[in-house]
């Protein structure tokens, strides 16, 4: 019933490591939470139908725990229920996350055949006789990949985050987004393993895609949890382009380069792990103290939350894989996987991993400039409105559970080599090779990439260097008795006010424009008048709205069609019985059909029979005779 080998015992760990700062955090958030009984409820559910899903044995279980999982996240969306967007966004939720428990189910009932107590091990005998699985491995793609919030799954994750309570968004992207990877990784290796490379470049591709438009959308937001949300998304992605390359190497049978891909994926499960919780709390403690969620209304932050600002930076900081974090190391690695591949001669890879390797390029550079937005317009500079003047820092409860957070992504850069060598020892239990070796032939203070010509890092040495200089300039400070000399910023001759500061708006501005292909933006500029004669004197005000893409094309046009086949069908089914009666029949004969494809041999002849069957029959019972 339930499984407790290295990959389980891995994202335990990965849950525990995610909620204990978590819990401490909720509790000091708790005061700001009317609903007191519901959250706490739904909220230690949530957790143990986590640990319930990565430690599940068989498909009823995991079913079981996975939508344990999801309708309490529900809930949890909901805790804050008077808002209308909040019961909108629980609403997109609730559909995207059953939307892919629909295919896990057909995934489970076809790999068990209809035994769905049956152990994940077992089920591999009966996909190996499945004509199509491909068929199937685009089940998991779909299940997971939606809960996981890769596109174009993604576009549920900017709406519940912000509508979630903060220490729910922490969860929720740093650990649930993680479980939803645990059971992709879990059914690959468990039950479709060996992969055509044809299924590695498929992931690699949806990785670099999510990356690219996570980050780009993530720069236009000013709502800091929505920002965040996107974010999540463009890890996600570099997750997936780990993914991708470890199941294109395993499939050309470079086993080295393909467990050093795994490896990278699954550092950067547990680094996305710890920033990006560290930062939702950092987010949620502003929140709790301005009222507000939109960046353009903070400002100055710095001095009155020193401990949030500083926790917010050190995973701005890995986040953007700035050295020497533990966010860089896991870039790092997937820069290296990819690189390690210039000597591959396949046509399809020669055009899939450069793309990867300039989405990855391209997300590091906008996620510097984005987190440069976030922190800059949020913490320093003046205060822009008066709730954020007279913000505090939070309890202590709070701030406890951000410093052990902190502390998390800390010991991910310091102790980098033993997580190494526990996804090492987890990838051999898959049946993959060592490479821990090869990776830290000199010991711990050099970190080798695997690949031929590959980097070489030194994560430690680098912070020694960082410290020392920061040290000695804090040394030459003090003994040369420098003087401290304040004077007013020069604002051109004006007074400077918050107004004449940098907005997120004005920040994000040129790379908006440069893609305002994807962005469809649409600006808005309205100058007051005085007596209906514009002066230059009177207040102006500026907006801009992003349209986001995938949701107006594909989401909303996708409603507009089932709206018209459900009124197609409602109208067939009240005023013209005997062509709903014709439709229902054919619908059996298709499933019938389609069963007899997918369970027993392929016949060109008989599926050709089939289908002029079906035309017939469409033909006479359901069109009919024009008149």
């Amino acid at each position: 019933m339930f499984l407790f080998d290295t990959l389980s015992l891995i994202f335990v760990a990965l849950i525990l490591l995610g909620t204990i700062p978590n819990l401490f955090y909720s509790f000091g958030y708790l005061s700001h939470i009317e609903r007191k009984r519901h959250y706490l409820l739904h909220y230690f559910t949530f957790i143990f139908s986590m640990l319930g899903v990565v430690t599940a044995g068989n498909a009823l279980v995991f079913l079981f725990f996975w939508e344990v999982m999801s309708l309490t996240s529900w809930q949890l969306i909901l805790t804050e229920v008077e808002d209308k967007e909040t019961i909108k966004a629980a609403r997109f939720y609730f559909i995207m996350t059953h939307f892919g428990f629909v295919f896990l189910l057909l995934f489970f009932l076809i790999a068990t055949d209809g035994n769905i107590d049956m152990h994940f091990v077992d089920m591999q005998g009966i996909v190996a006789l499945f004509p199509y699985p491909t068929l199937l491995f685009f089940m998991l793609v779909f299940g997971f990949l939606s809960k996981a919030g890769a596109v174009p799954f993604h576009v549920w994750l900017p709406y519940a985050h912000p509508a979630a309570p903060s220490p729910v968004s922490a969860l929720m992207s740093g650990v649930m987004l993680k479980v939803a990877l645990y059971g992709f990784a879990r059914f690959l290796f468990d039950v479709l393993y060996p992969w055509p490379l044809e299924w590695g470049i498929v992931i690699l591709v949806i990785g670099s895609i999510s990356s690219l438009v996570g980050v780009l959308y993530a720069l236009s937001e000013h709502d800091i949890k929505a920002l965040l949300a996107n974010h999540s998304i463009e890890n996600i992605g570099i997750i997936l382009i780990g993914f991708g390359m470890g199941m294109i190497f395993d499939s050309l049978h470079l086993e080295t380069l393909s467990t050093f891909a795994f490896i990278a994926a699954f550092f950067h499960i547990f680094n996305h792990m710890s920033f990006k919780s560290l930062l939702f709390m950092g987010a949620g403690s502003v929140l709790h103290q301005t009222h507000t969620k939109n960046i353009e209304h903070y400002g100055g932050l710095i001095k009155s939350m020193p401990l949030t600002a500083f926790t917010f930076l050190l995973a701005s900081i890995s986040i953007s894989a700035l050295p020497p974090s533990n966010g860089f190391l896991s870039e790092w690695m997937i820069f290296q996987s990819m690189l390690g591949s210039y000597n591959i001669s396949d046509t399809s890879l020669k055009l899939a991993i450069p793309f990867a390797i300039f989405a990855l390029a391209m997300t590091g550079g906008l996620a510097i400039a984005c987190f440069v937005k976030a922190y800059g317009i949020s913490f320093l500079g003046l205060h822009r409105s008066d709730n954020a003047k007279h913000a505090h820092e939070v309890n202590f409860l709070m701030k406890t559970g951000m410093v052990l957070m902190a502390l998390v992504v800390m010991s991910l850069m310091l102790f980098t080599p033993f997580y190494i060598g526990w996804f090492d020892k987890m990838l051999i239990s898959l049946h993959h090779v060592s490479v821990y070796d090869k990776m830290f032939p000199d010991g711990f203070w050099h970190m080798h990439s695997v690949a031929v010509h590959g980097g070489v890092v030194s994560p430690l040495i680098l912070l020694a260097s960082l410290l020392g200089v920061t040290l000695l300039l804090v040394f030459a400070y003090k003994v040369l008795d420098v003087k401290k000399r304040v004077y007013h910023t020069w604002g051109c001759g004006y007074k400077t006010t918050a107004k004449t500061q940098y907005s997120a708006t004005g920040f994000a501005g040129p790379i908006r424009r440069f893609f305002n292909w994807l962005y469809k933006s649409d600006e808005h500029f309205h100058k007051e008048k005085i007596m209906e004669h514009e002066t230059k004197f009177s207040d102006a005000h500026y907006e801009v709205h992003v349209k986001p893409l995938f949701e107006t094309s594909l989401y909303v046009n996708s409603k507009k069609l089932i709206n018209l086949v459900s009124y197609w069908v409602y109208r067939l089914a009240h005023f013209e019985q005997t062509r709903y009666a014709a439709m229902i029949f054919n619908l059996m004969l298709l499933v019938l059909f389609s069963y007899r494809i997918f369970f027993h041999a392929f016949s060109w002849a008989t599926f050709v029979l089939e289908s002029i069957v079906m035309i017939i029959s469409i033909k006479v019972l359901i069109i009919g005779d024009k008149k």
